[in-house]
């Protein structure tokens, strides 16, 4: 992922911020009985981005990756409308445990901005609904430019979509946290339809770590920055914080690795499955990278050696 890329990264505080103050409140509403559902993944399956990440001779890669992360943040469907025939291709080629999570496709979000885009809506619903049980959550994603301005058309949007389908939605431009009168009304907006706020975490632009959920449910998307050290300490402190979440009723998890160069987003999704299995006691998966001839890099760190 490009988006925040910065040419010297090793200069930002990648401190989490403090929460935003209503974040406990909708956490404290959730069912605390439920049990905690985690998914992570990265953002592609194809080999030419996370290369070294197949085993030599890999047929399918969807088949494979899906066999060793539960999800995938699904970044195809932004670029073509998908077909029904093809999501019931994906569908069928991954065990029962595995979850899309699709982006919307970008003539929605980028072209018409949201704009007489109710037929649009239904064509891409009518497809990813054939994902059935593995539909994990769909999620919007708006350009930078599209502002405050653009408020009644978001209203609309959310207001008539699918209740059926889950739908998180990621807001890029500095008005909508930076201004609190506005950031106060499209909250209030995303807890009255249920709408997940998503969470990304990278270099360029620390705003978008508002820390402000909306439901319980957290969606985050983080982009490393391609230091084996910072990256893995930023991901120590998404664990903390998870765990506080964890503690006032947060009961679902999906967190998507990025990276600058997308090869290594496998390296440190295997590394956070592995500080999740130990910190909530769960039993997911940890990826077998040492078999696919994923290059590892040493790396000291306090006294400690672990490979990446």
């Amino acid at each position: 992922m490009k988006f925040g890329r910065l040419d010297q990264p090793e200069h930002i505080d990648y401190a989490l911020p403090a929460d935003h103050p209503d974040t406990e409140r909708v956490l404290r509403r959730n069912n605390a009985a439920k049990p905690l559902n985690v998914y992570v993944g990265c953002a592609k399956w194809n080999k030419q981005d996370l290369k070294n990440f197949y085993p030599r001779g890999t047929k399918d890669e969807l088949a494979y990756y899906s066999r060793q992360f539960n999800s995938i943040e699904l970044n195809a469907t932004f670029y073509n409308m998908p077909k029904r025939e093809q999501v019931i291709t994906w569908r069928e080629k991954t065990p029962e445990w595995f979850r899309f999570f699709p982006k919307i496709t970008q003539i929605i979000s980028h072209l018409r901005r949201l704009n007489d885009v109710q037929l649009l809506v239904d064509e891409y619903c009518d497809s990813v609904i054939n994902f059935e049980e593995k539909l994990g959550m769909v999620f919007l994603q708006l350009n930078d430019n599209f502002g405050y301005k653009n408020y009644d058309r978001l209203a609309h949007f959310i207001g008539n979509f699918p209740k059926a389908i889950p739908l998180a939605v990621e807001l890029r431009n500095t008005e909508w946290f930076n201004n609190a009168t506005v950031s106060a009304e499209v909250y209030r907006l995303f807890e009255k339809h249920r709408i997940t706020n998503i969470l990304v975490d990278t270099a360029g632009r620390r705003d978008l770590l508002h820390m402000r959920l909306t439901t319980p449910s957290v969606f985050i998307r983080y982009v490393g920055a391609n230091d084996p050290i910072k990256d893995r300490e930023r991901l120590d402190g998404w664990i903390e914080r998870l765990s506080l979440w964890v503690g006032q009723g947060l009961r679902d998890i999906n967190f998507f690795v990025h990276q600058n160069i997308e090869m290594e987003s496998p390296l440190l999704a295997t590394y956070f499955i592995g500080k999740l299995n130990n910190e909530f006691g769960l039993a997911l998966k940890v990826p077998n990278l040492v078999d696919n001839g994923v290059q590892s890099h040493p790396v000291t760190q306090n006294g400690l050696r672990f490979d990446y």
